[in-house]
């Protein structure tokens, strides 16, 4: 807790009774063995005294009012209002609600101002207004890790869920709670099998009883709004979720129709493109994507977090002296000050560039380049003074060259707009929690020491430790957690210009991108590995090293 106050807490709270002299003494020995611990959580901690009249006491010394979270005071289920990953973020609990009025704990009131905004403007959407309480941070922390085991336990029991209403409800609820990106509902020959992808993988969570199949199918397509009759693919959207904007895809396989919901949060926060994991500094930065008159492009095949960078560039980028207009199929996150345009079956890319460009636009950000109409069109845009971010699947940044070719566009449009291609791919972070340290052994000494040596750098391991991903709770015994992205970085100065428009290969162009600051994915991966952050395992998961030596 944040405690703004004339005179030492403790010393009030002795001089109000509710706590001695020998119990803050105690307090503050254990304070200096743990330093980033406030007084008022050591006492609850320490089990000193009486909890509930303790912070009701504190929340009156700091002019707020004080709860103490139980299950009696919690009269709510907080996720029906709000997320778990978002309530543990913003370190608040929805615990009452009372004539239009939510009660919600903060953990922090001082350092947590910013947060309080945003719950206040959450439920504002809702019709509602929060009434702020300050709470224990040990307490709320108790009561989030009681949260996720009752979440384990919904899932745990989805096989035996009688109503398929409250059994697709819970999958979806267990899936936001688990951090899931996508949803695999599959019908095997003898069971229903839920599958979630989460960091980039995919987790076998529970198999339904097949007779409840039609059912489930049933009510994935009321709820996205697809036809009931019709059994080939469809596509559609279940929109009930706060927060969410999940789409939805069927296909029809031997054992009946599959499922793949896309959970896409609308106000997800954005990170920063160094927070993503952007190997080079600002200067860099500015290099590669301040750039008019030109289009940078993101490559990489799906799922490797292509949007993700374009978000992460427009934030960066977006000032009030700058129209941004986006282009996007669907709007995955919503930015303030940007006017973003989602398409539909009924409109295409080409043609909502085409209006963009009279709407006087300075960066475009156009969701995908997918046919040759598109590309002529965003090279014309980079022509003619604005610059246009897009994204692209290819394998690394300079077959970005080839596609476009592919896609049939001329060598001289290509050399004189395209300013940068982006290449990245998502490999998963050590889980902070299991890690455990050890030294790089012989086969990946001599792995790195080769990659090195193939692009003249060279790598410092001496006293250097990896780590082996061991497994936890935390990380769904997987031994990582969430996921970083390795990059290459190919920005297209004369002499690359001039090899594009003589016709020159993909590996004559490498050729001449080596010699300058071009490094590929693998660079950046070692260098990462080296940093910590991910495992020389999970690097060559991703990029087949030893394969290709």
């Amino acid at each position: 807790m944040g405690i703004s106050r004339k005179q030492p807490l403790g010393i009030e709270l002795a001089r109000r009774g509710v706590v001695t002299s020998n119990d803050i003494e105690a307090a503050l020995k254990y304070q200096a063995e743990n330093p980033s611990k406030k007084i008022g959580d050591i006492l609850y901690i320490l089990k000193i005294g009486d909890s509930a009249k303790i912070i009701e006491e504190i929340g009156d010394i700091l002019g707020e009012k004080g709860i103490l979270i139980t299950e009696d005071t919690v009269k709510i289920d907080p996720t029906e209002y709000v997320p778990i990953d978002m309530m543990k973020k913003y370190k608040a609990i929805p615990f009452d609600l009372e004539n239009g009025k939510v009660k919600v704990a903060f953990a922090d009131i001082e350092d947590n101002k910013e947060n309080i905004k945003n719950i206040k403007m959450i439920f504002l959407n809702k019709g509602l207004v929060i009434e702020q309480y300050i709470a224990f941070e040990t307490n709320v922390e108790e009561y989030f890790e009681k949260l996720e085991i009752e979440s384990e336990k919904n899932i745990d029991e989805l096989e035996n869920a009688n109503n398929v209403t409250e059994l697709i409800d819970n999958i979806i609820k267990s899936a936001m709670e688990k951090r899931a990106s996508d949803i695999h509902i599959e019908p095997q020959a003898d069971s229903v099998r839920i599958r979630f992808r989460i960091d980039g993988e995919l987790y076998v969570i529970a198999n339904i009883e097949k007779d409840k199949q039609q059912q489930i199918i049933g009510r994935l397509k009321a709820i996205s709004n697809m036809h009931q009759e019709k059994q080939n693919s469809q596509d559609g959207r279940i929109t009930m979720y706060y927060n969410y904007n999940i789409r939805v895809s069927s296909q029809k396989n031997i054992y009946g129709e599959k499922f793949v919901l896309r959970m896409l949060k609308k106000t997800d926060d954005i990170k920063s493109i160094f927070e993503l994991g952007y190997p080079y500094d600002e200067n860099e930065l500015n290099k590669a994507i301040n750039k008019k008159n030109s289009i940078a492009i993101i490559a990489a095949p799906t799922g490797e977090g292509k949007t993700t960078t374009l978000y992460s560039i427009l934030d960066y980028l977006k000032s009030d002296d700058i129209n941004i207009t986006t282009i996007e199929d669907p709007i995955e996150i919503r930015i303030p000050g940007l006017n973003q345009i989602e398409i539909d079956s009924n409109i295409r890319f080409a043609d909502s560039l085409r209006t963009i460009l009279r709407q006087d636009p300075d960066v475009i950000l156009l969701g995908e380049i997918r046919d040759r109409e598109t590309a002529e069109i965003a090279i014309q845009a980079g022509q003619t003074g604005h610059y246009v971010l897009s994204t692209i699947h290819t394998i690394d940044a300079i077959e970005v060259i080839t596609r476009l070719r592919k896609l049939g566009l001329a060598d001289y449009d290509i050399a004189s707009t395209v300013g940068t291609a982006i290449s990245q791919r998502l490999v998963r972070r050590i889980c902070p929690h299991c890690k455990k340290e050890r030294a790089f052994n012989t086969r990946e000494k001599d792995a790195i020491k080769k990659i090195g040596e193939k692009y003249g750098i060279e790598f410092n391991l001496k006293d250097v430790k990896t780590y082996d991903a061991m497994g936890c709770e935390k990380c769904n015994g997987s031994g990582y957690y969430e996921r970083i992205g390795i990059f290459e970085i190919l920005n297209i100065d004369d002499d690359i210009r001039k090899v594009i428009l003589e016709g020159k290969s993909s590996i004559e162009i490498r050729e001449v991108a080596l010699q300058k600051n071009y490094r590929p994915l693998i660079i950046d991966g070692i260098n990462k590995v080296i940093a910590g952050q991910t495992t020389f395992a999970e690097l060559d998961r991703k990029l087949v090293i030893y394969n290709n030596l």
